[in-house]
């Protein structure tokens, strides 16, 4: 029998805290080793997708900063020339451009702010309903489906003279075979892009946020009601806080893509539509390089709206103080 007195290290203790910390070694060099195995697996099989991306997004990205940079003709085979900030020193001088900036202003916050409210309203009644909940939602996506230039080209069908769109307004109006001019009166074209905008992408952004609200505990609306909270308080002071990471993500997409519009202005314009009232800033990129051939030009347009959607970005992240929600 051993006796093992305190403070007094024995000799079978310390053999087995040796081969314990022998152990616990082995097993730490042998996890150690299984991690570094899976990240090793990890980078190979995430190389490929990160060499397409810098590919096919940095390197665009990269050159279009540099081409802002210089004097080039799009069909030229001079090699371009550098010239410094002289495109961007251009731009803030030319009207047209700015014309731009304020046509994707107004497009964007009027885009904007629609897409952002009716989807949530559009959210919380699908939610509140008991029954076709599916049928709702599939109806309300099917026109994200489509392509931009598809939707375009119905609603254009829909803006001509004889359209549905006269009629349903002269009917509203009681104003029979009055032409509204839908793609001709400035405000009005303004309003169409909108109205096209708004009917492809409210269903894909009310889907975002049917999952964010479906994502919220049942339990804490039940507790909401047995407290005496009506609907709207239920809704206003439980579910609109607690879904204020889909609403910043619903919001920076909203942003981003109202942005970049560009193909229904395009096919409005091409339509014989005037390009004043709708000469967003991408199409105006377009017209630079594919028409007047300033490459360059247009590259240092890309790159303003660029550092447009970051700033825009950056602020709704900053004016969110919080992007997590827990569930107590």
């Amino acid at each position: 029998m051993v006796v093992i007195s305190k403070g007094v290290s024995t000799v079978p203790e310390r053999i087995i805290r040796k081969k314990n910390d022998f152990t616990d070694d082995g097993k730490r060099r042998k996890n150690w080793s299984m991690e570094r195995k899976k990240a090793r697996w990890g980078w190979i099989f995430v190389a490929p997708t990160l060499l397409f991306f810098m590919v096919f997004s940095f390197y665009p990205m990269f050159n279009a900063f540099y081409m802002g940079l210089t004097k080039k003709d799009l069909l030229s085979l001079n090699p371009p020339k550098f010239i410094g900030v002289k495109n961007y020193t251009y731009l803030f001088k030319s009207a047209d451009f700015w014309n731009s900036m304020k046509d994707t202003a107004l497009f964007t916050l009027g885009t904007f702010l629609l897409l952002l409210v009716f989807s949530l309203i559009l959210a919380a009644f699908i939610i509140s309903r008991k029954k076709l909940k599916t049928l709702l939602q599939m109806l309300y996506y099917s026109p994200a489906l489509l392509s931009s230039v598809v939707a375009a080209l119905i609603w254009l069908l829909i803006f001509d003279p004889r359209g549905l769109a006269n009629q349903t307004l002269n009917f509203i109006c009681q104003s029979p075979g009055i032409d509204h001019k839908w793609l001709a009166a400035s405000n009005m074209l303004r309003l169409s892009t909108i109205i096209v905008y708004f009917w492809k992408y409210i269903g894909y952004f009310t889907i975002i946020f049917v999952a964010g609200i479906g994502s919220i505990p049942i339990s804490i609306h039940e507790a909401a009601e047995i407290d005496g909270a009506s609907r709207w308080q239920d809704f206003w002071c439980i579910t609109f806080p607690l879904i204020k990471p889909t609403t910043l993500l619903v919001s920076v997409m909203a942003m981003i893509q109202c942005l970049k519009t560009f193909s229904t202005q395009y096919l409005f314009t091409t339509a014989g539509a005037p390009t004043k009232p709708i000469n967003v800033i991408t199409l105006n990129i377009y017209n630079t390089a594919i028409r007047d051939h300033r490459i360059g030009r247009a590259s240092a347009m890309s790159m303003i709206l660029f550092l447009i959607m970051i700033v825009l970005t950056w602020f709704q992240f900053k004016i969110s103080k919080s992007d997590d929600v827990t569930y107590m």
